[in-house]
């Protein structure tokens, strides 16, 4: 179809470029034309491009579908990937705990993102630390050092300078970082115990961790107690346990409770129903403690539960 008779023009930042189609070109769709005349972006990209409206076909807005020929003028409006403005300052609400010239202690909101990734570009916490610490955006990712999911609330350090982070890093590999959590999990959970299965993709479901048959396992360590068991208005049995990590894997927490068959209350993905009010995972970082950088001292934070997750608790009958 196009091929190197095609008249192209490009101008500044801002501007289209321009393709005339040659005469003897035959008709394509207007998806795979774009494919072949930018190869430097992927297909699916131009479709999107397409669907915005940044792509016009003789004036017009163009379809994906539609086919287009000989004598076409078509006028592109480049537009930057999402991952290139990840890393920009934005407005995020959330609450930093305490700070010192090192580092930053913040309580994440449920439902916020910790880290730009794929389906979630803006809008994270790291977005909100750039622009609140303007700094930050010296420090890798910002000089976060561990992430909460994003259903997740509770604390999290943040490193102020590359130094700092190193520091932080350093305990969470020597394991000195302390995590304490609060989670509401189904079922009746009677002595507290230690989990030490190793975490990996799920071959199954992409989106899951797994301890069966997992893809590229590494190890992990929970230790949890029941702090009381209640019950639900519809009879329901469910546990408060508080969980210690001594790794920091991805789901750990919700992974290895379910592996025990006491899924999360609100966690959907592992099997844990929507009861007694949660609308979410009911999962939260309530303690946090590591060594200052500049004194070695040991500084711990707490957190108190989130509204919503304190709600649910009041939904619970719980044993005297």
């Amino acid at each position: 179809m196009p091929d190197t008779d095609i008249a192209k023009e490009s101008s500044i930042a801002g501007d289209p470029i321009e393709f005339d189609l040659p005469l003897k070109a035959s008709p394509e769709r207007l998806d795979k034309v774009l494919a072949m005349l930018i190869p430097e972006h992927s297909r699916s990209r131009l479709q999107v491009w397409i669907e915005e409206g940044h792509v016009l076909v003789n004036g017009h807005p163009g379809r994906v579908k539609q086919s287009v020929g000989p004598g076409d003028k078509l006028r592109v409006w480049e537009q930057l990937p999402p991952e290139s403005l990840a890393f920009s300052p934005e407005p995020v609400d959330f609450q930093v705990v305490a700070q010192s010239p090192d580092w930053l202690v913040v309580n994440k909101p449920a439902g916020l993102v910790t880290h730009p990734g794929a389906g979630n570009w803006h809008g994270t916490l790291l977005n909100g630390l750039l622009y609140r610490f303007p700094e930050l955006k010296l420090v890798a990712r910002a000089g976060i050092v561990h992430r909460l999911d994003k259903d997740t609330s509770g604390l999290l350090v943040v490193a102020r300078h590359e130094k700092a982070q190193t520091h932080l890093i350093r305990q969470m590999q020597e394991r000195t970082v302390k995590r304490e959590y609060v989670a509401l999990v189904h079922g009746n959970v009677v002595k507290a115990a230690t989990v030490t299965l190793a975490i990996g993709r799920d071959p199954r479901v992409p989106v899951r961790m797994a301890v069966e048959r997992p893809i590229a396992p590494k190890q992990a360590i929970t230790h949890f107690e029941p702090r009381r068991i209640g019950q639900t208005e519809a009879g329901q049995v469910v546990t408060e346990v508080v969980c210690r990590l001594e790794t920091g894997r991805t789901h750990q927490i919700r992974v290895h409770m379910m592996s025990l068959h006491h899924a999360l209350v609100g966690d959907v993905l592992y099997g844990g129903k929507l009861i007694a009010g949660a609308t979410r995972q009911l999962l939260h970082a309530q303690a946090l403690s590591f060594n200052d950088f500049a004194t070695e001292e040991r500084v711990s934070f707490e957190a108190p539960l989130a509204d919503d997750f304190l709600r649910v608790l009041e939904n619970i009958t719980w044993q005297t």
